[in-house]
């Protein structure tokens, strides 16, 4: 019998620990299927700091690296820069990459640090309490937005993608969306397509909408709706910038 799907080489059988209908999960799985296409297994390095999406290294075999919230483009750049045989990957969530992390992040895409970042964006702060994050939804309730995000007192959600590509340094920036099949499998090629940037000496950068079923307080299917209805809308997916 033909097997045309299973797990990446890269990934174990456990059962993995997010939350049910957690995103994560399929962000990882695309992660380590991207990197099995480039047979990178072996020289991999990815950087986790604290967030939902360090819980991945519980289900796969890749070398980790943690690093403190927020400082994953740090860590990543200062592995790559003494250890350039290595492929290095920041995984990281809005939080972490884009509120106490957002220096690390703008300024190791502005030097061109040859690493690929994967920006898992569930718009609020999953791990550590369902708290606003700079990328939450105006009028999205979180434990900090008790009547959800105002304009006026909070701002508006930051573009983080858009921020990116528009540096000089950054050749591959791209936003793409988990929430039903045919965009999963666009996010895929999108991954391998910051890989191979990667591989060319270049600085990649790709969002990925995830959910957060717990946070939000609703099932995951209506996560789902919820991904469509507003969160594409504020942050449009497709490819921002490519350069050759």
């Amino acid at each position: 019998m033909e097997v045309i799907f299973g797990l990446p080489k890269g990934c174990t059988n456990k059962t993995h620990s997010y939350c049910p209908g957690c995103m994560h999960g399929v962000a990882m799985n695309l992660m380590m299927h991207a990197i099995e296409k480039y047979d990178l297994l072996e020289k991999i390095v990815i950087v986790n700091p604290v967030g939902c999406g360090g819980l991945g290294l519980y289900e796969a075999t890749a070398n980790y690296a943690s690093a403190a919230h927020g400082r994953a483009a740090a860590v990543a750049t200062g592995i790559k820069r003494s250890s350039k045989e290595n492929f290095v990957m920041a995984y990281q969530g809005d939080g972490d990459i884009a509120g106490i992390g957002i220096a690390e992040t703008i300024h190791a895409a502005n030097r061109g640090e040859n690493i690929t970042v994967i920006f898992a964006n569930n718009t609020t702060y999953g791990m550590t309490g369902g708290q606003m994050a700079p990328t939450t939804l105006l009028g999205q309730y979180s434990t900090t937005t008790q009547d959800g995000r105002e304009l006026k007192k909070h701002g508006a959600p930051i573009k983080v993608a858009e921020m990116i590509a528009n540096l000089d340094a950054p050749r591959y920036v791209a936003r793409f969306s988990l929430h039903d099949a045919p965009n999963v499998l666009k996010a895929r090629k999108g991954l391998e397509k910051a890989i191979e940037v990667n591989l060319n000496g270049g600085y990649s950068f790709v969002e990925l909408l995830t959910n957060c079923p717990t946070n939000w307080k609703m099932t995951p299917a209506q996560t789902v709706q919820r991904i469509i209805d507003y969160n594409i809308k504020v942050f449009p997916i497709g490819v921002i910038k490519e350069l050759a």
